[in-house]
């Protein structure tokens, strides 16, 4: 009876840290390149994006130095024209910077500094609600892809990490 219990439990804990993983998925923008100057243009932040699926509690991760990039989120016609007079909120200056998706739809994020902009540092994302929720469509059709890096989500290290668990747990009860 003792090992039924004791199985119950370990099944309800992998349950809740699956349901949390699910919940919430830390992207960290450019995977290893980070947030900065792209040498492939916008393509590349663009390219990043278009293999990840963003939902509201979500988080991005923008690696930078601090006083070298910075980043501030932008309405859809600042961030085609790289105009940086009307931010929406504050212009993060101190990576690395971690912003929480609260919202669902289109969001457009940029560096301020320089012409970094300009050259292709500026991320679009399409927010949904749910995992599985299709984004709001885009009138604009996307650059190509270029290649991309390694998956930077959570979801990847959870799994990992659960498979391990569960592996563990049915040989202590076989």
């Amino acid at each position: 009876m003792a090992r039924l219990i004791s199985m119950a439990v370990i099944v309800a804990v992998l349950a809740a840290m699956l349901h949390y993983s699910a919940a919430q998925t830390v992207h960290v923008v450019g995977d290893n390149t980070g947030w900065t100057v792209p040498q492939g243009g916008a393509a590349t932040y663009t390219s990043w994006a278009s293999g990840k699926q963003f939902v509201v509690g979500d988080t991005l991760v923008f690696n930078f130095a601090t006083n070298v990039h910075d980043v501030a989120e932008l309405s859809k016609e600042s961030f085609d024209a790289c105009d940086f007079s009307s931010t929406i909120g504050s212009i993060i200056t101190t990576g690395p910077a971690n912003i929480t998706l609260a919202t669902t739809g289109n969001h457009y994020y940029v560096c301020t500094i320089g012409s970094h902009c300009t050259f292709g540092q500026k991320l679009a994302i399409s927010v949904s609600a749910t995992p599985g929720a299709s984004p709001p469509s885009s009138s604009t059709a996307p650059p190509p892809p270029t290649t991309q890096g390694g998956d930077s989500s959570s979801s990847t290290v959870f799994a990992s990490v659960f498979v391990s668990l569960v592996s563990l747990v049915i040989s202590f009860f076989l």
